[in-house]
């Protein structure tokens, strides 16, 4: 996350955001872990327009007060935490928040649909946070979120029962896709996951 940014306003589909990042008009730019395209700018002002196939995916309520902010990243920026693409998958509830010594005890809910992308130890962004899964279990999910992170995020303001916006591990949707996909009539050949992956 570049910075916890303020929204300014959010009405018909227009989230204007006010944010030490200045971005050009045409950006590609992340609110809470969604991917939003920057259509107008002001000084430290700056807007972007959501789809309905994007308010229908994600947690909109939360585009209030503050939000997580992150830019696309650049190809000679250093790689840090996993690949996030800011597709949102699915809407998560937080079950529960215990303290944990020097840490934070995250479970959240997800569909069951979505399960089989969430791995123990492999990646997943919570409204845009790079984060380690520690447990998969019946449709729930457990994360241990460090001082730092609880520090430089908005987490020490969620609360249980709050939307969250997940997008899981991009490796664990294409290989999903790959063999659900190989027996059929146009299976996943990879020479076609060369052209997908190139577009990225």
């Amino acid at each position: 996350i570049r910075e916890i940014a303020k929204v300014v306003s959010y009405k018909d589909s227009i989230l204007v955001i006010q944010a030490k990042h200045k971005p050009k008009l045409g950006d590609s730019i992340a609110i809470n872990g969604v991917c939003l395209t920057v259509i107008e700018t002001k000084d430290d002002i700056f807007s972007v327009e959501l789809s309905a196939e994007t308010r229908g995916i994600m947690a909109y309520e939360n585009l209030k007060d503050q939000v997580h902010m992150e830019p696309a990243m650049k190809l000679n920026d250093r790689l840090e935490g996993h690949i996030v693409q800011g597709h949102i998958d699915c809407v998560g509830e937080i079950v529960s928040i215990n303290k944990n010594e020097n840490a934070v005890d995250l479970t959240v809910r997800i569909s069951k649909e979505f399960e089989k992308f969430i791995i123990p130890k492999g990646s997943i962004a919570v409204d845009g946070v790079s984060l380690t899964i520690n447990e998969v279990k019946d449709e729930i999910f457990r994360l241990t979120i460090i001082s730092h992170t609880i520090k430089e995020t908005l987490f020490s303001d969620y609360s249980k029962g709050r939307r969250v916006n997940i997008e899981t591990d991009m490796f664990a949707r294409y290989i999903s896709h790959i063999l659900t996909n190989r027996n059929s009539t146009n299976p996943l050949t990879w020479e076609k996951i060369d052209s997908i992956t190139a577009l990225y």
